[in-house]
Parts: structure tokens; C-alpha cells; sequence
């Protein structure tokens, strides 16, 4: 008998399903798209006409959400990973003053299933649509030979604008301006593989079904809510910021620094806000101590921003839920953040 033609669906990829995905995909993307988005969907690169800008500077961000991918697949909720994928990029877009504009993904899987596809895109589809960022394209990947079974990963890209002389670089930022912390809802996108290693969750799943009073939920739905979007509240207050820091993997030890000066360090009262239950909880199971955990969390801070002192009353009544957290120092030797 003459050999069984290959084919690539006997390779392990099925090409008429992802179709049928990518066709479910399209229909969700373009609700996001308004006139400047030129083409559509479908085509080998993107078109984005830029309008409306003297003089721009693009800003662009690409990120994954990492390890929360198994903490969503153990809990079976993929609804939010689209979120926190889009929200991930375009906190550090808006760090520079930067209007987000467009975001791409890139979703590769073992095995296509349509339910977290759609579910995964559909989250990112809802996120851009609440900022006016157009998911303009992207890609998906069925890669049966890199992951296995039902295992999958996601990254995206994002690209904003902003005029080039209100670029926000911090190079402004002086000894005694304040700091203004925005709050976190939970550990966003980043420190999963400790909480992994934590609660070994990998061996047993269990312990993320365990209900915490203080959570007011089960741990592991604590743990795969969305990362928070952040543009819309602080972009009306843009005009008044010399910097912003994205508190993503590196906590406010690492991250801070970024936005600062040479010579100047970050001064934080840590009981100027709530730190939210999460974080106590995977301290004390743990047994994790406090300069790792703001070296890994964010601590109940998503944002930190930086203002002159005169600013800051303003600032924190035009974005509710913010507190002055601390100043701006003269570097002492200390360190570039101080925990106090």
C-alpha cells in the first residue's frame, strides 16, 4: 500500500479551525477600530493614519503576562489574560504622556481551542475599546511541537503618541516635589512564580480554591484579577506630572528609579497607604521578607507619580482613591527608594 498522505493537520495543525477562530477574532477587533485604522483586518502589516499631531513622538511597549497564564489555566478563567495583556503595554505607553493608539498580540498554542482563544481576545478587544486603542492585527499560532496539550502563551505590543514638548521624562523632577501613589488592585501581571513556588500550585492546584475572609474570595481568583488600566483617570491630569512609574516586576525598588534624576532618591512612607490583603497573605505563607517583597510586588501601588508640592492637592483630588506616599530626597546613600 502506498504511504498515508501527510497533511498539516496530521502534523498537529488544523488549519480550517484556526480560520474559524481568526474569522470570530476579526468581528471583535474591529469594534475597537475608528477612522484611523486603515485596511482592516487581515492584511500582512497594519495601517494607523496619524491625525491631529504638530510635532509626534511615538512610544511604543511590548510585554507578556508570564506566569499568571498558569494560574488562569488551574483556575480555568481566561477572561481576564486579554486585559491584563493590554493593560500591561499601555501603562507603559502613558508613562511618557502618551495617548495609547494601537496594540497587537501575539497568542501561541499547543492545541487551538476556540473557547480561550475568543475568551482571551475578546478581553483584549473590551480593554482597548475603553481607552480608543485600536487591537489594529496579530497573530495565531497553533505550535504543537513547542507546547504541549492545552498549554499556550500571549504577548502584545503597543504604540502611542505624544507631542515631543510634553514628552514626560522626569529629567524635571527636583528635591521636596511628592510622590502620589495610584492604587494596584492586586499583583497585575508580575511575582507569579513566587506565588507558585509559595503555595505549590503546580503539584496541587487546591490551595487556590481556598476561601480567605480577608480577600472576600478564593485565593486563586484574587490572583487572576486584571491587571488595571490606568490611562483614563490620569491622562486629564498629564499637564501636571513631571514622571510616572509603572510598578510592574522590580516593585517600587526597581521601578522608581527609572523616572528619577541621578542624585535624587524616592522617600516612601509605606503606612500612607493600604496595602491590600494579597500581599500580607503571600508574605506570611511565604515567609518572604519585606525588601523582597517590594523588590517583586507592587505593593498596593500600580502607579506612582511625581509632581511639584503645588501640584499635588490637585492631582490627588482630580484622581480619587491617590495619597502622597512619600517625597523626593537628595541621594544619601541609602539607596534610590527608601522604605520608611
Amino acid at each position: 500500500m502506498p504511504p498515508t498522505p501527510q497533511t498539516y493537520k496530521s502534523a498537529g495543525v488544523d488549519r480550517n479551525s484556526a480560520e474559524e477562530i481568526k474569522r470570530r477574532i476579526t468581528s471583535m477587533a474591529s469594534k475597537t477600530h475608528g477612522p484611523n485604522v486603515l485596511g482592516g483586518i487581515g492584511g500582512f502589516g497594519a495601517l494607523f493614519q496619524l491625525q491631529s499631531y504638530k510635532n509626534p513622538v511615538l512610544v511604543s511597549s511590548t510585554d507578556g503576562v508570564g506566569t499568571k497564564l498558569k494560574i488562569a489555566a488551574a483556575m480555568n478563567i481566561y477572561d481576564g489574560l486579554g486585559r491584563d495583556l493590554v493593560n500591561a503595554c499601555v501603562n507603559d505607553v502613558i508613562v511618557c504622556g502618551a495617548k495609547p493608539l494601537f496594540f497587537l498580540d501575539y497568542l501561541a498554542m499547543g492545541r487551538l481551542s476556540d473557547d480561550i482563544a475568543v475568551s482571551v481576545v475578546d478581553g483584549m478587544a473590551r480593554a482597548c475599546e475603553e481607552i480608543e486603542c485600536a487591537l489594529i492585527g496579530g497573530e495565531l499560532a497553533e505550535l504543537p511541537g513547542l507546547y504541549s496539550g492545552d498549554d499556550f502563551d500571549m504577548a502584545g505590543f503597543a504604540v502611542g503618541a505624544v507631542e515631543k514638548d510634553k514628552i514626560l521624562d522626569g529629567s524635571n523632577i527636583a528635591e521636596g516635589d511628592l510622590l502620589i501613589g495610584i492604587p494596584s488592585n492586586g499583583l497585575h501581571t508580575n511575582g507569579y512564580s513566587l506565588v507558585r513556588n509559595v503555595f505549590k500550585i503546580d503539584d496541587d492546584p487546591s490551595p487556590l480554591h481556598e476561601y480567605y475572609s480577608e480577600l472576600g474570595q478564593s485565593l486563586g481568583k484574587a490572583l487572576v484579577a486584571p491587571h488595571r488600566s490606568y490611562y483614563r483617570i490620569l491622562e486629564p491630569v498629564f499637564d501636571l506630572i513631571k514622571g510616572m512609574a509603572h510598578i510592574t516586576g522590580g516593585g517600587l525598588i526597581d521601578n522608581v528609579p527609572r523616572v528619577l534624576p541621578k542624585g535624587l532618591s524616592a522617600l516612601f512612607t509605606t503606612d500612607a497607604w493600604q496595602i491590600p490583603p494579597i500581599f500580607s497573605i503571600l508574605q506570611d505563607e511565604g515567609n518572604i521578607e519585606s525588601h523582597e517583597m517590594y523588590r517583586v510586588f507592587n505593593m498596593g501601588l500600580g502607579m506612582v507619580l511625581i509632581c511639584d508640592s503645588t501640584q499635588a492637592q490637585t492631582v490627588t483630588t482630580a484622581v480619587q482613591g491617590t495619597e502622597v506616599v512619600g517625597r523626593v530626597i537628595e541621594e544619601d546613600g541609602r539607596g534610590r527608594v527608601i522604605l520608611e
